[in-house]
């Protein structure tokens, strides 16, 4: 393979990976006391304060801030990570992550049905087969667990969140709209952490920092990879974040998937990657 062709794969290892790290360092919060709510929150605020500087961010652009769509945008992130956050800090990190990846499903529905974008039978079919592997993972109606249903929650609002980025896109500057949506956020999430949580300690800052740092990076890198690769490409890469999972809930927490959610795994990560073979061909 040339250094073009492996690019993909590389970029979006590292944004994937960044993302799961900075995820696992709000579940060791979660696990010593820190609410998710306020775990979101922290990693809001100091990924806006990283990144405000070189947001290019303008006086006359600031009541755009106020534009409902921009707030419902970041409304749906904020949920979303607040969901996965809570999903993981009862759930395995593959587990939690199988039934996030609703998501790929819930935004191609709903750019479909309000975006008006044309359905290809291909990725279709690749997302039903993804669909049955959630529903492997997550288990409804088999003791499928409160924690399940925050990942399938997260998941419903990443994909409402995805779509709502590609309503978007087209009036708004791709840099606005990641400041926007972390400094929209951090107000939003603002009364949900109010309550005193645990003293910060040396350790509980780092881990602060951390998922706050990983999960700006990870975003940062997957903006990149939007800006030079074709969406056609980056989309199904996302799966890699189930591998970044597994291998970081298995690092972090001693977490091995059983057999069935392991079948489920792989028919997600399957079905995702399947979908390079057709971006590949125009399809």
């Amino acid at each position: 393979m040339t250094k073009l062709n492996i690019l993909p794969f590389w970029l979006m290892a590292a944004a994937t990976f960044l993302v799961v790290v900075g995820d696992a360092a709000g579940r060791m919060l979660s696990d010593v006391g820190y609410s998710p709510f306020y775990v979101a929150w922290t990693r809001f605020v100091v990924a806006s304060v990283i990144l405000l500087p070189f947001s290019g961010l303008m006086r006359s652009e600031l009541p755009y801030l106020l534009d409902w769509r921009v707030i419902l945008r970041a409304a749906l992130i904020g949920a979303a990570i607040c969901s996965i956050l809570s999903a993981i800090k009862t759930e395995p990190m593959a587990n939690a992550f199988g039934g996030f990846f609703i998501s790929p499903i819930v935004s191609y529905g709903l750019s479909a049905l309000i975006l008006r974008e044309k359905i290809s039978w291909p990725r279709s079919i690749l997302l039903g087969i993804s669909f049955i592997g959630v529903l492997i993972v997550v288990r409804p109606g088999f003791g499928m667990t409160v924690g399940m249903g925050f990942a399938l929650a997260a998941g419903l609002f990443h994909g409402t969140y995805l779509m709502t980025t590609k309503w978007l896109i087209a009036d708004y500057r791709p840099r606005f709209l990641l400041i926007s949506q972390l400094l929209v956020g951090s107000v939003i999430l603002l009364p949900f952490s109010t309550f005193t949580p645990p003293p910060i300690t040396w350790s509980a800052g780092g881990f602060i920092l951390l998922s706050a740092m990983a999960s700006a990076f990870g975003n940062l890198t997957m903006v990149l990879a939007n800006r030079i690769i074709p969406a056609s490409v980056v989309a199904p890469l996302i799966y890699l974040q189930l591998l970044a999972a597994a291998v970081v809930g298995f690092v972090a927490f001693s977490e091995v998937p059983d057999v069935t959610t392991f079948a489920g795994l792989a028919i997600i990560l399957t079905s995702g990657l399947s979908s390079l073979w057709f971006a590949g061909r125009g399809r």
